[in-house]
């Protein structure tokens, strides 16, 4: 099957559980419970995630999967898979409970332990991004779509800094240089704050705490294309179906790669297992 293809069925599979997302979101109709690792789940996550799986079982059944609201699959079951889907139902949980839409359905598809194809839609929003190796990101906002790049590299200019609206200044304070100046954007979810940097509206996001595979693969892929990176807070690349723990260190999500970044930003080490 082509690329193209898989990007169409992506699309089209992010949109259809986008729309009984807001079903749920629009009603208030949703159950919520709290997960093993404490971070919330509701009937909305489930619904989407039904959705997605049964549209790619069906579309691409030779294709495996790995969705946060899944079991997951052993270490010696995978190591193998040359492609996969990565799924986040509905990346910012959090976000669609309070009921800021700042949510998405991620989709990516990892093949040799690399996102190569990646779609966020943001149904609140109406709002859809995606990626594709060697093809682009681009931004749709259901009236048209555009190509969207990273913001160019302007020596002394002050550095735009995705946060969460509910994060503290002073934890991110510490990982930052204190000789260059700051503005923060504050946005809900991971992977629209990835977005956004890789649309221009802010330069780098800095993750302290746990998050999975399925967080940072389709943001990945986009922010890549769109001339950015998501690195570790070492600096390293980020690996995909290479542990057994599917969970992410700490990481960097940045903008346009010819910024100094190594002088803005801390290195650290934090490793979730």
């Amino acid at each position: 099957m082509s690329q193209d293809k898989l990007l169409s069925i992506a699309l089209e599979s992010a949109k259809k559980a986008g729309v009984e997302v807001m079903k749920y979101y629009r009603q208030g109709n949703y159950t919520e419970e709290t997960k093993a690792d404490e971070s919330p789940v509701t009937s909305a996550d489930l619904a989407a995630n039904d959705i997605l799986m049964d549209q790619l079982k069906t579309l691409t059944p030779d294709i495996p999967i790995i969705s946060e609201e899944v079991g997951t699959v052993q270490l010696n079951e995978r190591k193998d898979w040359s492609r996969y889907w990565l799924l986040d139902p509905i990346d910012g949980t959090g976000e669609f409970i309070i009921g800021s839409g700042d949510f998405a359905v991620n989709i990516a598809l990892v093949e040799n332990g690399w996102p190569t194809l990646g779609v966020i839609h943001a149904p609140d929003h109406c709002l859809t991004y995606y990626g594709q190796k060697n093809l682009g990101a681009f931004k749709d906002n259901s009236q048209a779509s555009h190509a969207i790049r990273v913001a160019e590299y302007q020596e002394n200019r002050r550095i735009k800094v995705a946060i969460s609206r509910r994060q503290q200044l002073e934890l991110m304070g510490q990982y930052l240089n204190n000789d260059y100046d700051y503005d923060y954007v504050a946005l809900g979810s991971c992977s629209l704050k990835n977005c956004l940097i890789a649309e221009g509206g802010a330069d780098c996001y800095i993750r302290v705490g746990v998050t999975g595979e399925w967080d940072t693969g389709a943001s990945q892929c986009i922010l890549e294309q769109a001339g950015g990176d998501i690195i570790d807070s070492e600096f390293n690349p980020l690996s995909y179906n290479k542990r057994e723990s599917l969970l992410n260190p700490d990481f960097v999500s940045l903008g346009a790669r010819d910024f100094p970044w190594q002088k803005i930003i801390k290195a650290h080490r934090k490793v979730y297992e």
